[in-house]
């Protein structure tokens, strides 16, 4: 009987999402394809460093130490073999029971995200993760050179998201760009009762969600909105995840505030945002991911 993935939190990632390739990467950007692969070659029995992801990968595939398999990680890149042989013995080297991987050598690989059924897709190939969210699959680029996550909840999966455009559709946020903030407040007002319609990252907070009501003490979970609303336009925000039956562990509608400093605060293992610019500032205090998604990332 052929295996599946039923039922588990799949996680598909990027080799230089998951380590540390930046040095590599520089041969690579020369063009240099084949200096490209023998430095990996040359180097198959150095362990990469933890790259910006790591830390979500690891404390996810702790919660298997339960009874019951729950999350699934797989190694989704466009490296060649060779140079995914590097990848796997740099994992096997940090004990990261990952087992499945493919990699391209250059072909997009977010392909093969619906056969995984993949409820998160972490990449820094931009046009990968736009590929992605236009098949419905979560997907964000991964910023290499963010803060790694802090060390300080080690038995506890800290997540954070933006709002508009990422948990919930950008619907509002169109609102605002052709209208202004006033009109902006008055249409969340209006329509406060009303939910915002899905957005992209919603799926994964759903599966996130169910496993924090599985009931197993060993698996912690704690996510956060953090978001630009402010009231009066908090209330819709907050009526939608009741309407979905989620709940969140933090709220923060900062009214336009800076959110670095505050996400260095609340020391997420990862925080996604639509914006460039709230990740540029995020990512000098946590890792991060641009969701290239609604209006603000129309190509």
């Amino acid at each position: 009987m052929a295996m599946n993935l039923d039922g588990r939190l799949v996680v598909a990632i990027s080799s230089r999402a998951l380590f540390d390739f930046e040095e590599e990467n520089e041969v690579f950007e020369q063009g240099d394809d084949r200096a490209y692969m023998q430095l990996q070659r040359q180097r198959l029995d150095i362990p990469a460093k933890p790259g910006v992801a790591f830390s979500l990968v690891q404390k996810l595939l702790a919660f298997n130490e339960t009874p019951s398999q729950r999350v699934e990680v797989v190694i989704l890149s466009r490296n060649d073999p060779v140079s995914g042989l590097r990848v796997m013995r740099s994992a096997a080297h940090y004990e990261l029971p990952i087992i499945r991987c493919s990699f391209t050598r250059g072909e997009a690989p977010w392909r093969y995200l619906k056969p995984l059924h993949a409820n998160l897709f972490l990449s820094t190939h931009l046009n990968d993760v736009r590929a992605a969210l236009a098949a419905g699959v979560p997907a964000a680029q991964v910023y290499p050179l963010s803060t790694h996550a802090s060390e300080a909840h080690p038995g506890e999966v800290r997540i954070a998201f933006d709002g508009d455009a990422v948990l919930f559709s950008d619907e509002a946020e169109l609102v605002y760009q052709r209208q202004g903030l006033d009109a902006f407040q008055q249409h969340e007002t209006d329509n406060s009762k009303r939910p915002l319609p899905d957005g992209p990252f919603k799926p994964l907070l759903v599966a996130l969600h169910r496993m924090q009501r599985a009931g197993i003490p060993q698996l912690r979970i704690r996510t956060a909105l953090v978001t630009a609303r402010s009231a009066p336009a908090h209330e819709r925000a907050i009526r939608t995840l009741m309407d979905w039956n989620i709940e969140v562990d933090e709220a923060m509608f900062l009214g336009g505030l800076d959110k670095g400093e505050f996400l260095r605060e609340f020391e997420p293992d990862f925080f996604f945002d639509d914006q460039t610019g709230h990740i540029e500032s995020a990512a000098r205090h946590v890792p991060s991911g641009h969701v290239a998604s609604g209006v603000r990332n129309a190509e």
